[in-house]
């Protein structure tokens, strides 16, 4: 273990920290207004990382490929919505959550169909490739670096959006009475099926952003969508600050762990049995650290305030 390693590793904890903030974002806010339970916002993940591949692949062109591929996967949220989930809202959980697994295997198929089983590769924009001096001895990929400032940017934006608009505003509103905010005239319905697409096009972005250090392929949500089901857990259901929060928390630890827990554990254990167990413990600490959180706080770090 040494510092630049240390060092490294904490920037790629941040980095997936911003991915799982923007995917938990979308799953939380939909759970959070609309009490929906969306096990199929990995599809949207996966399906914003395609889109977007081959609207690139179409223009040659990173940042309008990109656009396009936002567009898309919103109005994709919009389809899904209307077809789909408009139907579910108010029913009971366990029927949302049957319907959404059917709907993994019907767009994970359709996918497959399409694009192939074969996972594509997205390339970087020429000016975001390569690498950056952050200290000496210490490279780290543009990307990433990309990544975490993109990442940040949105948490700042959708804050300011829920926070210091009118229509966060109704967002609130509608999370908490929205009996009362439809009777003052506002169509709850339009105003859930906005705040589906958006998250939607959250999840698809942090897809965009994944894709050219993971690759696009078919079954890429479905790790990513565990991870947000803990983020939203642990920041509290419905609380844009405490996903943010707790995706940071879970990045860290998850990386952290995964590349020290054998040296750790080397400290107290022969090395044969700390190369055996390390990797294990590594694997279920972002568990462990939940359980915990959840033993002291049952309602998470940053529950949404409900009256």
């Amino acid at each position: 273990m040494n510092t630049t390693l240390l060092l490294v590793q904490t920037l790629n904890g941040l980095q997936l920290g911003v991915i799982l903030f923007l995917v938990a974002a979308g799953l939380t806010l939909v759970f959070g207004v609309m009490d929906f339970i969306n096990l199929a916002h990995g599809v949207q993940y996966m399906l914003g990382a395609y889109l977007t591949a081959t609207a690139i692949a179409w223009t040659d062109h990173f940042g309008l490929g990109l656009a396009l591929g936002m567009l898309a996967t919103l109005a994709a949220g919009f389809v899904l919505e209307i077809l789909v989930y408009r139907h579910l809202t108010g029913r009971d959980h366990l029927e949302q959550v049957l319907a959404t697994f059917g709907l993994i295997l019907f767009m994970t198929e359709g996918v497959k169909m399409v694009f192939g089983a074969s996972p594509i590769a997205m390339r970087t924009p020429e000016i975001l490739s390569g690498s950056v001096v952050l200290m000496p001895g210490l490279l780290y990929p543009v990307w990433r670096i990309a990544i975490i400032a993109s990442g940040l940017g949105v948490a700042l934006l959708l804050w300011l959006l829920v926070a210091r608009t009118r229509i966060g505003m109704l967002v609130r509103a509608g999370s908490t009475h929205a009996p009362i905010v439809s009777a003052l005239g506002v169509d709850i319905d339009r105003l859930f099926m906005i705040v589906f697409a958006f998250g939607a096009m959250l999840a698809g972005f942090a897809g965009s952003m994944a894709a050219p250090i993971l690759s696009v392929e078919p079954n890429m949500g479905d790790g990513v969508l565990i991870l947000a089901f803990v983020v939203i857990v642990i920041g509290g259901i419905g609380s844009i600050r405490g996903a943010f929060l707790a995706a940071l928390l879970v990045g860290l630890v998850d990386t952290l762990g995964r590349a020290f827990m054998t040296d750790i554990l080397k400290l107290f254990f022969a090395n044969s049995s700390a190369a055996k167990a390390g990797p294990a413990l590594a694997s279920m600490l972002i568990y462990v650290v939940m359980a915990l959180i959840l033993f002291f706080r049952p309602q998470g770090l940053f529950p949404a305030e409900r009256r």
